[in-house]
Order: C-alpha cells, then sequence, then structure tokens
C-alpha cells in the first residue's frame, strides 16, 4: 500500500479497496499501442506478402509473355529457321531461358515448350491445354509436345509454360493450381511465317 493510501485509511478509519486484476487492465492505457499494433501487425503483413506475391508472379509472367513473343518474332522473320534446330536443339528453350533467368533458378527447370506447325489457325486455336492428376496433384500433360516449327508461309504455335513456386506459405493454398504448390504461368503466340528462304 502506498503512503497516500495509508493516510488515507488512517484518516477516515477505512482501509482502501484493492482494485481487480480486470479493472486494472481496463483502466490502465499504457499497454494500448502495443496490443493494438500486435492486432493489426499480423493481418498488414498478410496483405503486404499477398500484394508482393501477386506482384512478383506477374512480373514472371509478363516477362514469360515478352520473351514467347520475341522468339516467335524470331521465327516468323526467318532469323530462327528449322535448320537452325539440327544443329542446336536446346536453341528455343535456351533462347527463352535467357530472358527468364532474371526471375528463375538457372537452367528454366520448370520450363516447358511446344512448338508446332499447323494446316490452318483453327487447328492451332483448337489445341487445348492437357493436365494429369486432379486438385492439388494436377500437373501439365506434356504428351506429344516437342519443337518441330515450320518452313517460310507455315502457320505455327509456340506456347510456353513454366511451372512458378508460390514463395509465400500462406498463399500457396489460394494461389496455387499444380502439384507441389506451384502456379501456371503460360504464354501462347501464333503467326504465319513470312516468305524467306528455306
Amino acid at each position: 500500500m502506498d503512503t497516500s493510501a495509508r493516510v488515507l485509511a488512517v484518516e477516515t478509519g477505512k482501509a482502501p479497496r484493492r482494485r481487480g486484476l480486470a479493472s486494472r487492465f481496463r483502466r490502465s492505457e499504457r499497454g494500448s499501442v502495443v496490443i493494438e499494433f500486435a492486432a493489426l501487425i499480423v493481418p498488414f503483413a498478410m496483405l503486404v506478402f499477398a500484394i508482393l506475391e501477386s506482384c512478383i508472379s506477374f512480373a514472371a509472367q509478363q516477362v514469360l509473355s515478352n520473351a514467347t513473343d520475341d522468339v516467335a518474332r524470331q521465327f516468323r522473320t526467318g532469323q530462327l529457321r528449322p535448320a537452325d534446330l539440327e544443329e542446336r536443339p536446346n536453341l528455343v528453350k535456351d533462347e527463352i531461358c535467357a530472358k527468364l533467368e532474371v526471375l528463375v533458378s538457372p537452367g528454366c527447370p520448370e520450363l516447358v515448350i511446344d512448338l508446332k506447325s499447323y494446316t490452318t489457325f483453327q487447328e492451332a486455336a483448337d489445341k487445348r491445354i492437357g493436365f494429369t492428376g486432379t486438385g492439388k496433384n494436377k500437373d501439365i500433360d506434356t504428351t506429344g509436345f516437342g519443337i518441330d516449327p515450320g518452313q517460310s508461309g507455315s502457320k505455327n504455335q509456340l506456347r510456353v509454360f513454366y511451372r512458378w513456386p508460390v514463395m509465400t506459405d500462406f498463399m500457396r493454398k489460394s494461389m496455387s493450381n499444380l502439384k507441389g504448390g506451384k502456379t501456371l504461368l503460360f504464354a501462347s503466340v501464333t503467326w504465319q511465317n513470312e516468305p524467306f528462304d528455306d
């Protein structure tokens, strides 16, 4: 008991009442900032991480799309030709991966490419993405994928897929659509080659 409470007790003849723990907690505002900070930091941090995760994923999608457009343009104009692929079978993957390595692991281990020549644009448009497995065990069905571009004047389609890892644990459940907590990034370009010397 402090001295002012003792003096009061002597003058009035009554002992002071001790406040209960709950009432002292309600009346004291010394820790309110800490409690408010603790209550707000978790949702704020989740929001910040969700924004960062989404932004990085969208940036990777845009880089993948730009790399796909660039390689398709090189085939369309004859800068890259089917004969070049005989000398360097991994040329298309190397070209795309060189642009993606800013954001992904060296060698682009999750990169999948499908480049085909078609007789009509409708045939290329009818090509769909296939999946194996269900739910969180789903993955891209790469059956029939390959790199087989056409000669000058041919119609071609380049489809590029990347299994992007979702980095933030609490976002993995809502963002991932492939097995291993990954999400599918995808870019596609369909074109007709210009006339060039085969």
